[in-house]
């Protein structure tokens, strides 16, 4: 649990090169188990832990709510943040991952890997930024074999 307090805690993994120019140090985190194993309290943990974080659950999320949207407010276009550039310079924690749509969860490859997004909407082009920390969680598919488990050491 320690260690992986240490490796998804955001201030802890800032580096710089020797030219002066930033690299991503952020490390992101998919815990994979079965039913019951305290992967949601982790999860709660590390939002109440670090600060700028979000915990969101990914049944039911959309890519407008884990990155952006636009809406009409009086008249006028506006963007509102979603969980991505909300947990900027934090951690974004998102529960039940698998339970994002494959074309949703295809719209935070950017956030994750360019710790930028890229927004064109509603007649807005701007590049928001999600510098922050994915610790996600979710059910494995079919159940852990102890007997196979033993099997594959042997070999």
């Amino acid at each position: 649990l320690e260690r992986v307090c240490v490796c998804v805690h955001p201030s802890l993994c800032q580096c710089v090169d020797a030219a002066g120019s930033k690299v991503r140090g952020d490390c992101h985190l998919l815990l994979v188990g079965d039913p019951g194993t305290a992967k949601s309290q982790l999860l709660r943990f590390a939002a109440k832990a670090v600060p700028r974080s979000v915990l969101t659950t990914g049944v039911g999320s959309t890519s407008a709510g884990l990155t952006v949207s636009a809406a009409k407010v009086e008249g006028e276009w506006q963007l509102e943040s979603g969980a991505l550039v909300l947990s900027d310079g934090g951690v974004c924690c998102i529960d039940e991952f698998s339970g994002i749509r494959e074309c949703d969860r295809g719209s935070i490859h950017e956030a994750m890997e360019q710790q930028t997004l890229s927004v064109a909407k509603a007649g807005m082009v701007c590049k928001l930024n999600t510098r922050c920390t994915v610790l996600a969680a979710t059910n494995s598919k079919g159940q852990y074999d102890q007997e196979q488990a033993s099997v594959l050491k042997l070999l």
